[in-house]
């Protein structure tokens, strides 16, 4: 329609300004003539980019085109930090570091059920209590000091200090995603010692480690390796990194050393201050076989964590990607591989299937994936399990030759299997075996829990001295729930211990 108009107005135009004029009036005429040409051609090229618009409109290809422009728009919304990743993408990553740190909470729960059925039936409560205020503790202390010990601005590489007051951000600000997915870890770190020094422990001692190892060892000792993992979560808050990662590329992705080996180390100081339990060991110091009573609840208990640990490892990603699928699976076969091989090897040397060898191998297993299972390949997390496997089980051998009682195998899960999962990171990294990286990885490993058994030594020392740390003998033979609780786990049951 607009094209014919054009082409009748266009002559008229023209023959208009043809028409007689005097000499005045020729240059005017003239400049008329020339603007109302200038003014049709415009518009003709109007005319026929509206045309070329109607067409490219009608192209399946200039529409896909259009839509993925107009998607990139929508998605990149104003976000909280300002970060070219889309707004909807990190929504997704806040939901899913949340949950993930639900399934770690939950392995609160497993360890409970673990610890309570590896105890004899007197200790039930005790073990469920201090399970209880392992997560309390680190809740409380990890809010006031220990996050900003560990992932505030960096003194020199060794410890975090900024403002202590974490409170004062935001509702909305992501730093709360990742403050509830780091305090999980926290108690965790904490729980560990708890089993390891089950059934003769001063519970009033045992608060006192459990506010220092959660607000003041785990923080300051995993900020070496994990100092920078803070930054980018409020613009004035942390990101600089701890000296191990800064100087020796030190890697943990989740924890292997950070929080299994700081908790496994923590357990064998514990466990050599508090001492054996009353009947451990024979005059010659020959192991006695204390059994738990309910082996069942230690089954169920290490399901439980088995769960938990899918959130432990690829929640460590925090980000809601496809990379946590091969994480997840890694952690699947990591664990069944410590599974089988324990259960195998004490099948071959002692002649049976044992449940608790069994059970621990596959803790041993998930502990050992715990620092590389963003690195390697499901083949390779299959060997790494398989030796953590053979280093839970015959660890535990070794613990009884020395005359250390762990009631729940706590110190060759946890310390000796988290020092072979970090060492696996130069063995087994999918880039190429280095042996210079195995080097960096054998020396952070010993330099963290080292330090924090040497450190976890004096606390339970001071603790022993100063508080009590050790149950007399005849509180540890009628039970800690009756000495320390004034309860008894199964009043309405008569059982055969003393």
């Amino acid at each position: 329609m607009k094209a014919a108009i054009c082409q009748i107005l266009i002559p008229l135009m023209l023959f208009g300004a043809l028409l007689p004029a005097t000499a005045q009036e020729s240059d005017v005429d003239l400049k008329r003539l020339n603007m109302l040409i200038e003014q049709a051609n415009i518009m003709k090229e109007k005319i026929e980019l509206e045309k070329e618009a109607e067409q490219r409109l009608d192209d399946p290809e200039f529409q896909k085109k259009k839509l993925k422009e107009f998607d990139a728009k929508l998605q990149s919304l104003e976000s909280p930090l300002g970060e070219d990743k889309p707004q909807i993408q990190k929504n997704i990553d806040y939901v899913w570091t949340v949950t993930a740190a639900i399934l770690v909470m939950l392995m609160q729960l497993g360890f409970c059920m673990l610890e309570i059925g590896l105890s004899r039936s007197r200790n039930a409560i005790n073990v469920a209590m201090k399970n209880v205020l392992d997560f309390s503790a680190a809740s409380l202390s990890f809010l006031l000091f220990g996050f900003t010990f560990m992932f505030g601005t960096s003194e020199a590489g060794w410890i975090g200090s900024q403002d202590f007051a974490i409170w004062r951000f935001d509702g909305d600000s992501p730093i709360w995603t990742f403050f509830f997915f780091q305090v999980v870890f926290a108690a965790t770190a904490c729980t560990i010692a708890s089993g390891a020094m089950a059934e003769r422990t001063k519970f009033i001692g045992y608060m006192v480690y459990a506010v220092i190892l959660s607000g003041l060892i785990y923080p300051i000792f995993g900020h070496w390796a994990w100092g920078s993992l803070g930054g980018g979560f409020e613009a004035d808050f942390g990101g600089s990194p701890g000296w191990l990662e800064d100087q020796f590329g030190f890697h943990d992705f989740a924890g292997s050393s950070v929080v299994h080996g700081i908790g496994g180390a923590s357990a064998l100081a514990g466990i050599m201050i508090v001492g054996a339990r009353v009947g451990k060991f024979d005059k010659d110091g020959n192991p006695r076989y204390l059994p738990g009573h309910n082996l069942p609840f230690v089954a169920f208990g290490t399901l439980i964590l088995w769960v938990g640990w899918f959130g432990f490892n690829a929640g460590s990603l925090v980000e809601g990607s496809a990379g946590i699928g091969r994480i997840c699976v890694n952690t699947a076969v990591a664990g069944a591989a410590g599974c089988v091989v324990s259960m195998s090897y004490f099948w071959i040397i002692r002649g049976v299937p044992n449940i608790l060898v069994t059970l621990n191998g596959v803790l041993g297993g998930l502990v050992g994936i715990t620092a590389c299972c963003d690195v390697v390949t499901p083949a390779s997390a299959v060997a790494i399990g398989a030796i953590a496997g053979i280093i839970a089980t015959g660890g535990a051998f070794v613990l009884d030759k020395m005359k250390l009682d762990d009631v729940v195998g706590a110190v060759p899960v946890h310390l000796f299997c988290g020092i072979w999962g970090t060492v696996a990171v130069g063995l087994f990294h999918e880039d190429g075996f280095s042996l210079e990286k195995v080097g960096v990885q054998l020396f952070g490993s010993l330099a963290i829990c080292v330090g924090a058994f040497a450190v976890a030594l004096v606390l339970f020392k001071v603790i022993d001295v100063f508080i009590g740390l050790r149950v007399s003998d005849e509180e540890q033979e009628d039970g800690l729930d009756f000495s320390e609780h004034s309860v008894n786990s199964y009043p309405d049951f008569q059982t055969t211990e003393n």
